[in-house]
């Protein structure tokens, strides 16, 4: 997706640790009219999935996973919550999920009630590194017998695990940013 490439360029910054910061339009700051044409991107390429439900994680992916919802004539949105709290139902799913970027290990958790094996998701989330959080969302629908119609990142480092590990548990990927390599003079490089 050349807009999204563009705009990681002119506003991303590349920091210690392999860390690509992209918070001033994707997840603190959100750019309201790019997130638009991400989820226009995600209905375009997952339409013909005919998905029941998006699913995401908190909280970087809910507003990508809004948008996308939208182009889909509003299905709902689900999202794994990595804090308990006291109003969160007792009867759910539950899955662990390491943060590259913190380095903390959450247990992601969703209501039973909102998942279950009628549903045909679509997980979606705002990176793909080393595949973690995908892979939690992966275990929940595991948990409820949900059909997993596909899988989107709106960026991915491709030089790192993730993706293939995803593929090679059998679901398709679309990632709408691919970075082949990031360096420490800012650069970033997409394939």
């Amino acid at each position: 997706m050349r807009l999204l490439e563009e705009r990681i360029r002119r506003d991303g910054k590349v920091l210690p640790g392999d860390i690509l910061k992209i918070d001033s339009f994707l997840n603190h700051q959100i750019d309201v009219k790019l997130m638009e044409e991400i989820g226009k991107e995600f209905y375009s390429l997952f339409k013909d999935r005919d998905p029941s439900k998006i699913l995401t994680i908190e909280s970087s992916g809910i507003a990508i996973a809004a948008e996308a919802s939208r182009c889909f004539g509003y299905i709902p949105v689900v999202f794994a919550k990595k804090t308990v709290a006291a109003n969160m139902a007792k009867d759910v799913y539950e899955a662990k999920e390491h943060s590259y970027t913190r380095n903390i290990e959450y247990t992601v958790q969703v209501a039973k009630e909102y998942l279950n094996e009628n549903d045909r998701v679509l997980i979606l989330d705002d990176f793909l590194a080393n595949g973690e959080a995908m892979n939690s969302l992966i275990e929940i629908c595991n948990q409820a017998g949900a059909k997993i119609v596909g899988c989107g990142s709106v960026v991915g480092k491709t030089y790192q695990p993730g993706e293939k590990r995803i593929r090679d548990l059998g679901h398709d990927v679309e990632v709408l940013a691919r970075v082949k390599a990031m360096h420490d003079d800012g650069t970033i490089e997409f394939e």
